[in-house]
């Protein structure tokens, strides 16, 4: 047993590993608010879209789904993704499932210590059912003010994660100085990028664990 950083008792996950021979069929949700729903994309991919077309294996049976809904935050998520993924894992051999949340939970004012609690208790849930977990960070804006109290958020997530063995996909210092990034957020909102602004997110993804963490 370990505790974290806010004094809560958790398990950690251990690594997920593939027990199936041949042709494996996975089970992938996408949960999270606008940006996992691509919100602004005018080619409608968003950055799941592309990941999920960028994965492919001749021993990979993959079914996605994308639950991104504007507007919500981490703890709309951990009430939401207990109801609304399990139907779609249903007879799958494994369950993935991808969390990328908290941009919401800046702009609606809610605390770090709930945030990295409602983070937590959505990993820790899904590691004691066998359910493989990989997160993903907010991306920064065109506000600085909102962009400082993301990096703080970023920073709770990735310790969140590491306490659990969870692969983390930092989406924010990256993108932060990144001129691609500045001018899809000029365009823009000034929250949510375009087409360009998509494809540096799925690059990001693709680049930082997911192929190990699918075992492909």
């Amino acid at each position: 047993m370990t505790t974290d950083a806010t004094g809560n008792e958790f398990l950690p996950s251990a690594r997920f590993t593939v027990t199936a021979e041949g042709r494996r069929d996975v089970g992938l949700c996408f949960i999270g608010a606008s940006i996992t729903a691509g919100y602004g994309d005018p080619k409608g991919q968003g950055w799941v879209g592309r990941v999920v077309g960028r994965t492919t294996h001749p021993d990979l049976d993959l079914t996605a789904y994308n639950l991104g809904v504007r507007g919500q935050t981490s703890a709309d998520v951990l009430t939401r993704w207990k109801v609304e993924c399990p139907p779609r894992w249903a007879g799958r051999a494994e369950r993935r499932l991808v969390v990328a949340i908290g941009a919401n939970d800046v702009a609606k004012g809610v605390t770090l210590a709930r945030h990295r609690l409602n983070l937590a208790n959505i990993l820790d849930e899904a590691s004691s059912t066998g359910i493989g977990t990989f997160v993903v960070s907010p991306s920064p804006t065109a506000d600085e003010e909102i962009n400082g109290k993301l990096e703080v958020l970023v920073e709770a997530q990735a310790d969140v994660c590491a306490r659990r063995n969870v692969p983390f996909v930092d989406c924010y210092a990256p993108l932060l100085g990144h001129d691609q990034w500045r001018s899809e957020m000029a365009a823009g909102d000034g929250v949510h990028p375009g087409q360009a602004g998509y494809g540096l997110l799925a690059w990001l993804v693709l680049h930082n664990g997911w192929t190990d963490w699918l075992g492909i």
